[in-house]
């Protein structure tokens, strides 16, 4: 799970930028003065959990086992998390590696 960092000049444009991801159904995990943390939940394809499970209820049960296994990697590690900031270093003096909103609004609707 890879943290993208979206640069923002003032706290309006940080909110300009929070509302056009918000309009991507991600959701707002923290925020304060400097920043704002943001989360998409991924649950995966759904027709990848449908074909799991019909397989699972015709031939194999252990597809029920990779249809869970699926699930919790899309909804734990496969979620995009986004940090929009008004800092340009981190907390030991490096300078920040920022993303675009292109690159976090494909990594939001990745199908695996």
């Amino acid at each position: 799970m890879k943290l993208h960092i979206l640069k923002a000049d003032n706290s309006n444009e940080m909110d300009k930028i929070s509302e056009e991801l918000s309009q991507n159904k991600f959701k707002t995990i923290d925020k304060q003065n400097n920043f704002i943390l943001m989360k998409k939940r991924r649950y995966g394809n759904i027709l990848i959990h449908v074909v799991c499970l019909l397989i699972a209820l015709q031939f194999l049960s252990i597809m029920i086992f990779v249809n869970v296994v699926y699930f919790t990697y899309s909804f734990i590690w496969a979620s995009p998390n986004v940090l929009i900031t008004t800092e340009t270093v981190d907390d030991e003096g490096n300078p920040l590696e920022y993303s675009n909103m292109d690159e976090v609004l494909k990594q939001a609707t990745r199908i695996i």
